[in-house]
């Protein structure tokens, strides 16, 4: 009989943190990636470069980040993962970027979600990253419309509804508050 020594994998693929077949795609490539995560509460999005030593994190935006630009609104959601891109995108200008992959990690691919938002932001700021236009979200959902559209049809309903929903901020300001940060941002500022 031929019996084979049993090998173990890695630790990380034994976790289920890391896809090693999938990371090896992107690392062929040469280019940094654009990391997105999301967590409970923030997106966070990150370029990083490959080395021998372990990735290296060229420049980084946190979700957090936003309130510091005027941002009072949930920071999990569409308009804040699209900011988070395109500030991103700022500071990418900065490190010298222009292109990267980019890279979800274990998360499944959804089309129109969080993660896609901020792919979009990082586009629109200016970085050239392949991916298919069907797979980002509409405009008037990256801008907070639909939340700003649910903010007033809750406050048609009472004061009650409107607070008990939205507790920390005001729901029909979301797009305006977006559009005014969004134009922050491009300008650098």
């Amino acid at each position: 009989m031929n019996k084979k020594p049993k090998s173990v994998p890695f630790r990380r693929k034994r976790e289920g943190r890391t896809d090693y077949k999938k990371r090896m795609k992107t690392l062929i490539s040469g280019k940094p990636r654009l990391i997105c995560r999301k967590s409970l509460h923030n997106i966070v999005c990150q370029i990083a470069v490959f080395t021998e030593a372990g990735d290296k994190v060229i420049c980084s935006a946190h979700s957090r980040e936003l309130i510091k630009k005027g941002w009072n609104g949930s920071r999990k959601s569409l308009p804040a993962a699209y900011l988070t891109g395109l500030l991103l995108a700022g500071k990418a200008k900065k490190a010298k970027v222009t292109e990267a992959i980019f890279d979800i990690g274990l998360f499944h691919a959804v089309h129109g979600s969080k993660l896609y938002a901020a792919l979009a932001g990082a586009v629109d700021g200016g970085m050239k990253i392949p991916h298919d236009k069907d797979c980002l979200p509409k405009a008037d959902r990256i801008s907070g419309a639909h939340i700003t559209a649910y903010g007033e049809e809750l406050k048609k309903k009472g004061a009650d509804a409107s607070k008990k929903q939205f507790s920390k901020t005001d729901a029909t300001k979301v797009k305006s508050q977006f559009e005014t940060i969004k134009a922050k941002l491009i300008k650098g500022e």
